[in-house]
């Protein structure tokens, strides 16, 4: 009798190391689809936002009346200082003031 159990206990063994398998295996995939899924939407948010940014700069290159490419150059310029800026304020605000978890 103890080698029939021995060969039950085998088999019961298996079954469980397949359902496992097959249930990691589709948890996996689910994962791997949920993430494609969120990569395909923050995709067509960055397509949407270029769109907008691009329809924005120019607008805002109408408005000031810059039709000529040194014009341009130079709203470019002032869009990217003041990006640049803002970002070198930021990072001089977390230095000054820290947030308690922040690591500056």
């Amino acid at each position: 009798h103890e080698s029939q159990n021995d060969q039950q206990l085998d088999a019961l063994h298996s079954k469980i190391r397949t359902l496992t398998l097959r249930g990691v295996t589709t948890d996996i995939y689910d994962d791997v689809e949920s993430q494609n899924s969120t990569l395909d939407e923050m995709g067509n948010t960055f397509t949407t936002f270029a769109g907008s940014l691009a329809q924005s700069l120019r607008r805002a290159a109408h408005a000031f009346g810059s039709t000529g490419s040194l014009k341009q150059y130079h709203l470019l310029v002032l869009i990217i200082g003041a990006v640049v800026g803002l970002w070198i304020l930021w990072h001089f605000i977390g230095w000054v003031w820290p947030s308690s978890g922040a690591n500056v």
